[in-house]
């Protein structure tokens, strides 16, 4: 039984593999938003950073065991001139191979203070079934 989830970029894989080549050169790369993912007995939940978004921006979707969290929120064009802009909201797209035994018609989703919490829920882990056999005699 796969035991993890693993972190797709759903738009290109491609960028995928250089961003995990050269890495981020300690530049955070805002086209995602960060995630945390852990796990209990229960299920495992991941966690995006979301600051300035709405529960309403934000869509989650499961298809074909895959977790997508997206967002098409289009940057807010003013006439501020920046001194220093590092918040920006951009369209992004993040998906999660979801392992195995987990119960996709029970996936929750909670947005609290700018923290989206996905709970993906664990099926009961299934005991080995004794079979009695008879002895012909």
């Amino acid at each position: 039984m796969k035991n993890y989830l693993m972190t797709r970029n759903a738009d290109n894989d491609f960028d995928t593999l250089f961003d995990d080549m050269f890495g981020d050169w300690g530049i955070r790369n805002s086209t995602y938003p960060t995630v945390n993912v852990y796990e209990d007995s229960k299920a495992f939940y991941v966690e995006a950073e979301l600051p300035g978004y709405t529960s309403d921006e934000v869509n989650i979707d499961v298809e074909k065991h895959v977790l997508h969290i997206s967002s098409e929120k289009a940057e807010n064009k003013d006439d501020r001139k920046y001194v220093v802009r590092e918040r920006s909201f951009i369209k992004f797209n993040r998906a999660f191979s979801l392992p195995e035994g987990i119960n996709e018609d029970a996936i929750e989703a909670e947005f609290k203070n700018g923290i989206l919490t996905v709970t993906l829920p664990k099926l009961p882990v299934e005991q080995p079934k004794k079979i009695s056999v008879k002895i012909a005699g």
